[in-house]
Order: structure tokens, then C-alpha cells, then sequence
């Protein structure tokens, strides 16, 4: 599918996150909605996806060209931790498996308010130990990427690997929202606004301390977390968050790069395929991981047998 113009693409996009991202929707509107407009993306040519499972919960296993040195990263989509799925970022994960040169997985974690915190962070934290423990990759040589929701969760469950002695190779970070309780900021910016974002925040969180490290990662203590690299856009409403999370961790030691997207929206690296800047987005990603997750540490053949002996589950 050819690039098209960027303001061929905002003019469409625009009002579908008005329609779409409303808190005054029932929250089943809104999941068909998402849906519904992630059937425009197209995976490129090369993409295989198969269905798989991971800790109990249905995942997408995305790979295109080489994946010839055990490199996997776990994806987890954003949405308010309320829409949102494997399938609607599987146009991505296609790009970000290419310029990684790695297997991504997309994970179908819990969703709120059905399921509020901690079930998409215990999601999380057991799919990424699922392919350490049933599909072989070592854990230096898995990244958890996310966008969004996803980012903050990526965030948290990295902190709950690392103390328990599995510490990612990587953090990529699209926009992250890792302090759902912040009303900073802008009322709302090209894809969010500051009511649906407030409404996500009190389905996910329960009954759980807005300041709880694994709801709201900002208050974690960052000492010891992976490389991280961090994409916010310089118009989105998380801006201020963004930075602040980013100088935290540079506080604490971590590694962090901090790329500004002028012309690129929150979250927008799902457009990837569609949008230019989108794809150069993922381009970049993609490079950074495989960096990061360079050396082997398994053999090649077992990861791989492993995970696709799951395919079609």
C-alpha cells in the first residue's frame, strides 16, 4: 500500500477519533469503533501472522523477513486500557518485525472496566514469562514495546521483571501514558481528550492508589529498568508527562533517548504503512531494538520451534 498525503490521511483520521474516543459512549461503541477503523491498515507484502496464546491470553505472532537470530518483542497495544486490540496493531507490528529483524507479539491482554488493575499488568507479566519458560527466548533478548496505555504498562511490567531477576533487553515506548491519574495539560489534542482519558483512568484503576507504581509507573522506582527509547509527539496532551517520566528515569540511571515528533500524533506510529512519518517511526523503533537485542543468547532453533509448535491455538 502506497504512503499517502498527510493531510489526506489527518482529514479522515480527525473526526474518526472524535466519533470513536467519547466517554460518553458505551464502552462497547467504542471497541467497535477502533475496530472497525483498523481495517483500513494493510500488513505488508511478506507479513505471516498466526494466532497464538500467551499466558492464557490470545496473542498474534507477527513476523516479516529474516528473524534469524532469536529476537522477540512483546507489543502491547494502547487504547485507556479499555479498547483496543492484537488486531488492530498488527499493521505495525508487521513494520516493527522487519526493521527489528525479530518475532512480535501482540498481546490480547484483560481489558477494564471488566477486568481494572492489575489484570492487563498480570497479562503482561505472564505472557513475556511464557516465552522465556515455553518458548525459549532469554528474557535480555525480549523487548516490551507499547503505545499509549501500552507504554505505561510496558513501564510496569518491566519493573516487576527486573525485580523478580528477568529483566528485558529493551523499552520502547510510543507516547506513554504512565500516570493515568494526571489532568495536566491540554483538554485534548488530535487523537485524545482529557474526558475519555479521566474515564479510562477510574475503569483500569479499581480500587487500587492512583499512585500504586503498577497502575501509575511515574511513582515507580526506575533504578535498574532496560535501555529505553521514548517517542512523544510534541502536540499531544501527554507532552509534559512524557517529559517528566523521561527525566525521572534519566535520573535513576536508565539509558533513555528521547525522540520529538513534530509531525506525528499520539499514538500514530499505528498508522505505519499508511502515513510516512508513521513508517519512519517504526523504521527507527525497529533499529533501536535490534541494537539492543543483538547478541543470541538461545539457540535460534529452539525459540523458533517453540513458538510456532503454539501457532493456530
Amino acid at each position: 500500500m502506497p504512503h499517502l498525503p498527510r493531510v489526506a490521511v489527518a482529514s479522515f483520521s480527525a473526526p474518526f477519533y472524535r466519533l470513536a474516543l467519547d466517554a460518553r459512549r458505551p464502552v462497547a461503541w467504542q471497541r467497535a469503533l477502533t475496530e472497525m477503523g483498523a481495517r483500513a491498515g494493510r500488513v505488508p507484502r511478506g507479513t505471516v501472522v498466526e494466532h497464538v496464546t500467551l499466558g492464557g491470553r490470545p496473542a498474534e505472532r507477527v513476523t516479516n523477513g529474516a528473524t534469524e537470530r532469536p529476537r522477540a518483542v512483546l507489543y502491547l497495544h494502547g487504547g485507556g486500557y479499555v479498547v483496543g486490540s492484537a488486531r488492530m496493531y498488527r499493521v505495525l507490528a508487521a513494520h516493527l518485525s522487519r526493521a527489528a529483524g525479530a518475532v512480535v507479539f501482540t498481546l490480547d491482554y484483560r481489558l477494564a472496566p471488566e477486568h481494572p488493575y492489575p489484570a492487563a499488568l498480570d497479562d503482561a507479566v505472564a505472557a513475556f514469562d511464557d516465552l522465556v519458560e515455553r518458548a525459549g527466548f532469554a528474557p535480555d533478548r525480549i523487548a516490551l514495546v507499547g503505545d499509549s496505555a501500552g507504554g505505561g504498562l510496558a513501564v510496569a511490567a518491566a519493573r516487576k521483571l527486573t525485580d523478580a531477576g528477568r529483566r528485558p533487553g529493551a523499552l520502547a515506548l510510543l507516547s506513554p501514558w504512565t500516570d493515568p491519574g494526571d489532568v495536566d495539560g491540554a483538554d485534548r489534542d488530535f487523537v485524545i481528550n482529557k474526558a475519555w482519558g479521566s474515564a479510562c483512568g477510574e475503569m483500569y484503576r479499581g480500587d487500587a492508589d492512583p499512585r500504586d507504581p503498577g497502575y501509575a509507573p511515574m511513582y515507580a522506582d526506575l533504578t535498574g529498568l532496560p535501555p529505553m527509547l521514548i517517542h512523544r509527539c510534541t502536540r499531544e496532551v501527554l507532552v509534559h508527562q512524557i517529559a517528566r517520566f523521561s527525566e525521572r528515569a534519566r535520573a535513576a540511571g536508565v539509558e533513555v533517548k528521547t525522540v520529538d515528533h513534530d509531525r506525528l500524533w499520539h499514538s500514530g506510529h499505528i498508522l505505519a504503512g499508511m502515513l510516512r512519518d508513521a513508517t519512519d517511526a517504526a523504521h527507527d523503533i525497529g533499529v533501536f531494538l535490534r541494537r539492543n537485542l543483538d547478541e543470541p543468547a538461545v539457540s535460534p532453533g529452539r525459540a523458533e520451534r517453540a513458538v510456532g509448535a503454539d501457532a493456530g491455538q
